[in-house]
């Protein structure tokens, strides 16, 4: 499906193209692993944006970004694609996963990000945030499926060409605790997250559905998801001092969790990716 939505501000096609409904392929994790688990559920949508978020904090990452990205020109293209990005890496088959994986080390060396440790960086961000948004909605809270989901996101470290991936949680927080000292929030990444927020509408879109201040809500609530120490670094508010608002302790969670519930309710057709569903045909489930 390579056809793309013309109205501005929105684009909605793939770049990977239709999903693979007939190969007898379980593709790099297979429906029994960890991945499928956590990457379907709803609350992957909300960690999403809070992975961007901790990405962001890392000024050599979010440099390259900011000079050679054209995320501003097209901010849901990117999230949509990022998102697809996650889906043909989890569900497609394996020759599906190593194309998308080979179009997005291109993507790195063409913003100057694929630097050993900024693709680490990446990778962690990542992990964290689909690993925390899963924990609180209830999902991998036992340690042994949580150190299962760590070890196999090894995968996608490969398919980004990050290496030194951690396997287990306490691995992954001790990887994370070592970027400490070389973290902040640059003006860019301030820039990006406001952008984030706030990310260009159609004006009938904005005056006249409650998208505007949905899509403020989610990215509040992935900012409430961020470590503390990631929130200091912006400041205390994603929205600019002029709107900082008291974080109160678990709003975060109980927000998130709102979240899911709501996206629950919708019909598994809408809940569930092209991917999902392509991955559920082919194998037969």
């Amino acid at each position: 499906m390579n056809n793309t939505n013309s109205t501005p501000g929105f684009n909605f096609g793939s770049v990977y193209g239709e999903p693979d409904r007939t190969t007898p392929n379980p593709g790099l994790f297979g429906p029994q692993s960890v991945s499928w688990l956590v990457h379907q559920d709803p609350s992957a949508a909300v960690a999403g944006i809070r992975a961007l978020l901790m990405q962001a904090l890392h000024p050599d990452a979010m440099a390259g970004v900011a000079k050679n990205s054209t995320y501003k020109d097209d901010p849901w293209g990117r999230i949509i694609r990022t998102a697809q990005y996650v889906a043909v890496t989890t569900f497609g088959t394996t020759a599906e996963a190593e194309a998308a994986g080979s179009r997005v080390r291109m993507i790195h060396q063409k913003l100057g990000v694929d630097r050993p440790d900024l693709l680490l960086w990446v990778h962690l961000g990542f992990v964290d945030s689909l690993l925390s948004a899963a924990q609180l909605s209830g999902i991998a809270t036992d340690p042994a499926t949580a150190d299962k989901y760590v070890a196999e996101q090894q995968i996608a470290a490969r398919l980004i060409g990050a290496t030194d991936a951690p396997t287990t949680v306490l691995e992954l927080k001790d990887a994370i605790d070592s970027y400490l000292p070389v973290l902040g929030a640059s003006k860019e990444a301030k820039d990006a997250a406001r952008f984030i927020a706030f990310p260009p509408m159609p004006l009938k879109t904005r005056l006249l559905t409650p998208a505007a201040p949905a899509w403020a809500s989610v990215a509040a609530t992935a900012f409430a998801l961020l470590p503390s120490w990631g929130r200091e670094m912006y400041g205390g508010a994603i929205f600019g001092p002029a709107l900082k608002l008291p974080l109160l302790e678990g709003q975060g969670e109980v927000s998130l969790k709102a979240w899911r519930t709501a996206l629950m309710f919708l019909p598994a057709s809408l809940r569930s990716s092209p991917e999902v569903e392509a991955a559920k045909t082919r194998l037969n489930l």
